[in-house]
């Protein structure tokens, strides 16, 4: 990407809100970006104050026109923070989807804009896509 095509921090973060309902944008910062999905009710008998859902989080780092993204599955609590865990088989399926469909997405984004998405070097979970 040449610098005349280099898009600004501001500009990918509001692209990255134009995907849906998974950027925190009080998560992310310039460099590293905040997704979630709340893809699951653990128990939707409770109230909606007092729920906490299966899902999944990715973040994503940007440096020089690459996106490194690292994901993981787990439980949203009720204080609001995500717990790493192994989902209960009754909705793997379901969360996982959620997480391929969100990656196409992404990358549909990425490739429309010049940018590189591979996962973190270091990354112990599978790759997207």
């Amino acid at each position: 990407m040449s610098d005349e095509q280099t898009i600004t921090s501001g500009r990918l973060m509001t692209r990255f809100a134009q995907l849906g309902p998974y950027l925190r944008q009080n998560k992310s910062t310039e460099a590293v970006y905040f997704f979630d999905c709340l893809a699951t009710c653990v128990n939707a008998k409770k109230s909606p104050e007092n729920r906490e859902f299966w899902g999944w989080w990715l973040l994503l780092k940007a440096e020089e026109g690459v996106l490194e993204y690292s994901y993981d599955f787990g439980m949203y609590d009720l204080k609001g923070d995500w717990t790493q865990d192994a989902l209960p088989t009754s909705c793997t399926a379901e969360v996982k989807q959620s997480l391929d469909d969100f990656y196409i997405k992404l990358k549909g984004l990425c490739d429309e804009v010049s940018l590189v998405l591979k996962p973190e070097s270091n990354s112990k979970t599978a790759q997207l896509g």
